[in-house]
């Protein structure tokens, strides 16, 4: 006999996937710090370029399905209909069983010309062979997540992330390791490495990059295994939440093919979406790549003066150059992505609850939903992202000074910064696409995405083509994209649902408090380093990377004690935190909650 699970809020499922993913962008981070000193800013390209072919066919074999699985099965639990949703689970298994195939298989078939025309680089090819299985596991894995999402369970989804995140670091480095170690010691002796016999040091490295890269991407490979491995046990373990009695009571189900039809037009949308974004990316992933080229072809030495230093002291050879700087950019895109990753928890416990609301007209539960998920979204994002951009150099210097990557620090703390600065529009704009998807308008995020990736492509071929600019340039279209795509899809949510929020709550307090804390901080920050000079990058403790752990600590006290007094923070948002009850009354008695 089934047990039912207990349903968390929206809120509470919400804190959880957040830990999860703060814990699992924490494990990431600490993952690319070693990885990149293993492999080398050029070893990151590999691995980058690699990621960005994945992403798309990834995204695009599983768009729509999960949020369709979440949003359905939420409804028909609202509706009683046990029966019905416990079909939306067989049905989208087998669904995702042909997408996980398909897009494994489409992978392996686009890794050696993917690899060839566009990334210039045929090594590329194991990186990318070495993570398609992933995909079908995933796959697999997402007809599970959905189906709990949609029961507002959200510990399995966490608990898969963390394993996910943990495989990742464990096995991908020590692979990595271990075809670095062991084929330097190869050279060391006889002077070849994988079979072919090379003269200098950075000729051995060189070789060795490629196969390291595919090492480390192993451990995604794995990682996801484990987890589907998991899901699959738990299901057969706890079953599905919904008790005998339950079904006993519940209306018949539907013919099975009403209900695949009603997944399939809700994913349909969806999947448009997920098809123009991540083909929007691959161009944009291949345009930066071949822009890059011809900027360093027009003016290398315009490009190699600008990183002198960097390029000379990391060894980097003529050739590898184009790789050396988008190693480089998405280094510093590696912190970028923790606040949004974290805020796209937000929108996916608000599937569950919207979708239930949308469904028996419970206007009060959308307005409630609606503002909490873009308060909390601001909350976080801001202050995170000014802090994080301001002190960009000195966070850049804990995480990779002292090491073999210590000279992409100059390059990277500029494009770092500047998207730090604009992290508000990646942090929401999933949860609000989230929200368009669960009142049943999953079409407006493709139009808006359609607008944003116009510009970003624009912008890319302007700007990183253009020596003066190069790789700096690629972040413009990324920040204009993502400022159209959140203008539009916010006011248009806010019209169909007809919710009115109050923006000085939702955004104007946070973005106060967050300038505020910033300039508190940032001050700080210049103050102490009087007293802890900074040396260099040749050490990840110096003095400002002393200065800058203080700052943010002065950064979060400031901010959080400006939000309590100007009464910024609700009930509501006390309340999702571990015996946030308790703290919720003592600050409602002194009268610093909104």
């Amino acid at each position: 006999m089934e047990k039912t699970e207990k349903k968390q809020t929206m809120l509470n499922g919400a804190l959880i996937l957040m830990i999860a993913t703060a814990v699992g962008s924490i494990i990431g981070a600490l993952y690319k710090l070693p990885l990149t000193a293993l492999i080398g800013e050029v070893g990151r390209g590999y691995f980058a370029s690699a990621y960005q072919i994945y992403v798309p066919i990834y995204a695009i074999s599983m768009a729509g399905l999960p949020v369709a699985v979440s949003k359905l099965v939420s409804e028909y639990i609202a509706s009683n209909r046990y029966r019905d949703a416990l079909n939306v689970k067989k049905i989208a298994g087998r669904m995702f069983l042909i997408t996980g195939i398909a897009g494994t298989l489409l992978l392996m078939i686009l890794a050696l010309p993917y690899s060839v025309w566009i990334c210039e680089k045929t090594q590329t090819v194991w990186s990318i062979l070495a993570i398609a299985p992933s995909i079908f596991f995933c796959c697999l894995m997402s007809t599970y997540r959905g189906y709990y999402e949609g029961s507002r369970n959200m510990i399995p989804t966490a608990v898969t992330e963390l394993i996910e995140n943990i495989s990742r670091l464990v096995i991908g480095l020590a692979l990595s390791y271990i075809v670095m170690s062991s084929g330097m010691k190869k050279f060391e002796e006889t002077g070849k490495v994988l079979g072919k016999a090379l003269e200098t040091e950075s000729e051995a490295l060189s070789a060795l990059y490629p196969v390291a890269a595919a090492a480390a991407i192993m451990g995604v490979t794995i990682g996801t295994i484990i987890a589907f491995l998991y899901m699959h046990i738990r299901f057969k373990i706890r079953g599905s939440g919904i008790t005998r009695v339950q079904l006993i009571n519940s209306e018949p189900a539907q013919a099975k093919s009403v209900t695949a039809r009603k997944l399939i037009n809700l994913a349909v949308p969806m999947v448009i979406s997920s098809l123009v974004l991540n083909v929007t990316n691959l161009i944009d992933a291949s345009l930066i790549q071949k822009c890059l080229a011809i900027a360093i072809d027009k003016d290398y030495d315009t490009i190699y003066n600008m990183y002198k230093a960097s390029l000379d002291a990391s060894g980097t050879l003529v050739e590898d150059t184009k790789n050396y700087l988008v190693g480089c950019y998405f280094a510093s895109q590696d912190l970028r992505n923790i606040i949004p990753s974290i805020t796209m928890s937000l929108g996916i416990s608000a599937i569950p609850a919207l979708s239930a609301a949308f469904a028996v007209k419970d206007k009060g539960t959308q307005k409630t939903t609606i503002e909490s998920v873009l308060r909390i979204t601001s909350l976080i994002a801001l202050p995170a992202g000014l802090g994080l951009g301001v002190l960009s150099e000195p966070v850049l210097t804990l995480f990779y000074g002292g090491t073999n990557s210590q000279n992409l620090i100059p390059i990277a703390a500029p494009i770092m910064a500047v998207c730090n600065y604009f992290t508000f529009f990646f942090a929401i704009s999933s949860p609000i696409t989230n929200m368009l998807q669960s009142i049943g308008r999953a079409d407006i995020p493709v139009k808006s995405l359609l607008v944003g990736s116009v510009a970003k492509i624009a912008a890319d071929i302007v700007l990183v083509s253009n020596p003066k600019y190069n790789i700096k340039g690629a972040v413009v279209g990324t920040i204009l994209c993502y400022v159209i795509i959140v203008i539009i899809n916010l006011a248009m949510l806010l019209k169909i649902s007809k919710v009115k929020i109050n923006f000085v709550s939702v955004f104007f307090k946070p973005f106060v408090c967050a300038v505020l804390s910033t300039g508190v901080g940032y001050m700080a920050y210049k103050g102490i380093e009087h007293f802890f000079p900074a040396s260099d990058y040749a050490h990840r403790f110096n003095g400002s990377t002393v200065s800058c752990i203080i700052s943010i600590g002065i950064i979060m006290v400031v901010y959080l004690i400006s939000m309590l007094l100007i009464r910024g923070l609700s009930s509501d948002d006390i309340k999702m935190l571990p015996k946030g009850e308790k703290i919720a009354k003592m600050l409602e008695k002194y009268k610093l909650l909104g």
